[in-house]
């Protein structure tokens, strides 16, 4: 009698977890790359020369999780490249970041809790395989370009003297690494203070209502103003045209314009200094700041930026209303056991790691420049992408010569968030104390295992 076959559940445990692992990896880079080459295509870099595409998507994914992108170059003693960029474009980060968090999730649906040492065995790989997809990263985000002098006559004096600059980009290996590797970290961090979905060992069960409801609602703001700029983004390029370059802020750098936004409400302020121009459009008031710098360093803030169009002042009651809303999503998500100041406490120190973080991912260094004698040269493909990567008010930039520095100034945002989410925190726990609240049916310690992140 012939005997039934048994069917193999799935690969060997050791086998699987190495195989969940690089579909985390490979999620993130594939949304990263998906949203960065849309993004690139739209800002014209599509056109560079020498195919040089794949190296600069490369070079922006790396910019994507913290590391940086050196340029260098010349024409013997003639021409000379000094430049750097270092500058997230946090549109692509989040898209990684995101696809990263998702397939981790539902990798362990499902479950309540996890062991300390498979979340740390699943960790681990993941990391492994992310610092190989670095190097990886770092060794196809380099090419170089040659930069045209002028018409045909120009280019055969140019021949004739030996002038024929160059310039090639690459991305910092250490750098690359070793805060791609931190990004990592902090994604998981954020997934595990935000989500109910991501289970935790059982010693670190207790303080999830401690951490995730405030996370949880602070998350929700930052998702709104990227909604609201977004929407403003789609409708800017509907109606003043330039939608193309509009579109490409928008899926390169829509949070580094959005959420600098929500900590200006709070009084927040950022120190920036713009010379010459940059590739892609910002918003009229902002750029109207650096412009008014002279070279010297620019304040942006609530008033510096009203001045040049008073809509900025709608800034302050934006950040102030979805604050305040947050405060009391938390707060209905928490425990009634839990007092009011400790509420406000904890909401408090939500808001100050948040800005805190904003600030961090929102600073921009950038430096380039190609010059000939001391004269400064035209276009090039890569000085687009510079302008992509950065966003800037005019799309025909080239290699010329800029610089852009935004610094924010975090020693006076940080206790200001801290101010705002303890006088919002006290107002949401306050208005929380009528409605029911979430957490009542889980004061015994059962861990829901399903439902919506948060």
């Amino acid at each position: 009698m012939r005997q039934p076959t048994t069917r193999a559940e799935g690969p060997p445990g050791a086998v699987r977890g190495w195989l969940d692992a690089l579909a985390v990896v490979l999620a993130g880079l594939v949304a990263m790359a998906a949203v960065a080459a849309l993004g690139l295509w739209l800002a014209g870099a599509d056109d560079l020369p020498d195919g040089g595409f794949p190296s600069v998507l490369a070079a922006t994914l790396a910019l994507a999780v913290g590391g940086s992108v050196l340029l260098d170059g010349g024409a013997g003693g003639f021409a000379a490249v000094g430049a750097g960029i270092s500058a997230m474009p946090l549109s692509v980060s989040v898209a990684g970041a995101v696809a990263m968090a998702e397939v981790f999730l539902r990798q362990l649906r499902f479950r309540a809790v996890a062991g300390g040492g498979e979340l740390l065995g699943r960790i681990g790989r993941t990391v492994l395989l992310w610092l190989l997809a670095l190097a990886l990263l770092t060794l196809g985000a380099r090419h170089s370009f040659v930069v045209p002098l002028g018409d045909d006559l120009a280019q055969s004096i140019s021949g004739a003297l030996g002038l024929t600059p160059e310039v090639g980009f690459h991305a910092d290996g250490p750098t690359t690494v070793g805060i791609g590797l931190a990004w990592l970290l902090l994604v998981f961090a954020v997934t595990f203070a935000v989500s109910r979905r991501a289970p935790l060992p059982r010693a670190l069960v207790r303080y999830q209502l401690v951490v995730r409801p405030a996370a949880f609602a602070l998350w929700l703001v930052l998702l709104t103003y990227l909604v609201i700029g977004a929407v403003t983004g789609v409708l800017t390029a509907i109606v003043h045209g330039n939608a193309r370059q509009t579109l490409a802020v928008v899926l390169l750098a829509l949070p580094d314009l959005a959420w600098p936004a929500f900590a200006i409400g709070l009084g927040a302020e950022w120190h920036g200094r713009l010379v010459g121009v940059l590739g892609l459009p910002v918003p009229a008031p902002l750029s109207a700041v650096l412009r008014t710098s002279d070279g010297g360093q620019a304040t942006i803030g609530l008033g510096t930026l009203a001045e040049h169009d008073a809509r900025s002042w709608w800034l302050l009651p934006i950040a102030a209303v979805l604050l305040l809303a947050a405060a009391f999503l938390a707060a209905r998500r928490s425990p009634r056991t839990v007092r009011l100041r400790q509420h406000a406490v904890r909401f408090a120190l939500a808001t100050a790691v948040t800005v805190l973080l904003v600030g961090l991912w929102t600073r921009v260094d950038a430096d380039y420049g190609l010059s000939v004698l001391g004269v400064g040269l035209g276009r090039g493909g890569l000085g687009d992408l510079l302008g992509a990567v950065l966003g800037g008010d005019n799309p025909s930039a080239g290699l010329g010569g800029g610089s852009l520095t935004l610094r924010p100034v975090l020693w006076t945002a940080v206790p200001l968030a801290a101010g705002w989410g303890l006088l919002t925190g006290t107002l949401g726990a306050l208005l929380a104390t009528r409605v029911r609240h979430r957490g009542e049916a889980t004061e015994t310690g059962h861990v829901p295992t399903g439902g919506a992140a948060g």
